[in-house]
């Protein structure tokens, strides 16, 4: 079995969660190697919506490398630009938001805005929501990928882009008046997370071979609920970890990105 890295995990699992016969709107990078490894294998039938305006392009010229690229476009069966799509999420016809962000909370909001208590004066800057936080508000269910990183998983957001569950009271999305279920899963390079029904705080559902729970309780800022039957994170195969590297990103646009130690 040849070292699967970081990014191929992200990118693999998150295959895994997506369902055949649904939709989902795709960010750019490990969203999209995700959806198209899962057309590959286990869901021939899911549909992607790319931010530009396209809805179940065919993919046949290769991986697009942004959500407005050319090739997210080819033989669409949509194809009516950014406020038609997003008019999609806002009519029912999107079952997966697919984001990445800077950081998030214990119930699933998500920060892609700034890192610093002053919204003004930063101590770090991001490039903000583009389509994220329309997509947590409107699809009906929400997948985020980041790296698992005490930094990311904090206890307290600097801000706000992507709603999840807000304070976790039952009723706070339909007080907001956003569409949708909310958070569904959150994709790591070690764990993956889905949310508690009752509580919705975050909840440890696998956790990568080798690695134990109090390990991944540690890189995370808030405490996690950790059920007692945590299972092992499922690895890609030899022919997934080819058609990843081989087919899918063959330049190693995001695959080859390395998560900070």
């Amino acid at each position: 079995m040849a070292e699967v890295t970081p990014m191929e995990m992200i990118a693999y699992t998150g295959s895994r969660v997506l369902q055949d016969e649904s939709i989902v709107f795709v960010g750019t990078g490990l969203p999209i190697i995700a959806a198209m490894h899962a057309q590959y294998t286990h869901a021939p039938n899911l549909l992607m919506i790319y931010e530009a305006g396209s809805l179940a392009p065919m993919l046949e010229m290769g991986m697009p490398l942004s959500v407005g690229d050319t090739r997210a476009a080819r033989k669409a069966t949509y194809l009516k630009g950014l406020c038609g799509v997003f008019e999609l999420t806002q009519r029912g016809y999107s079952d997966f938001a697919f984001i990445g962000g800077a950081q998030i909370d214990m119930y699933g909001n998500i920060c892609s805005t700034i890192q610093g208590e002053d919204y003004r004066q930063p101590q770090v800057r991001f490039p903000g929501s583009g389509g994220a936080g329309a997509m947590a508000a409107n699809c009906e269910k929400t997948i985020a990928i980041m790296a698992l990183e005490k930094r990311r998983f904090v206890k307290q957001l600097d801000f706000v882009t992507s709603i999840g569950y807000g304070d976790g009271s039952p009723d706070y999305r339909d007080k907001a008046g956003v569409m949708g279920s909310g958070p569904y899963r959150v994709i790591t390079n070690q764990a993956l997370f889905g949310f508690d029904e009752e509580t919705r705080r975050m909840k440890l559902l696998e956790v990568m071979p080798g690695v134990t729970t109090e390990e991944i309780q540690d890189l995370v800022g808030f405490e996690l609920i950790i059920p007692s039957d945590v299972k092992e994170m499922k690895l890609p195969t030899e022919e997934d970890l080819t058609l990843l590297r081989d087919k899918i990103d063959a330049e190693g646009y995001f695959l080859k990105r390395q998560v900070k130690k």
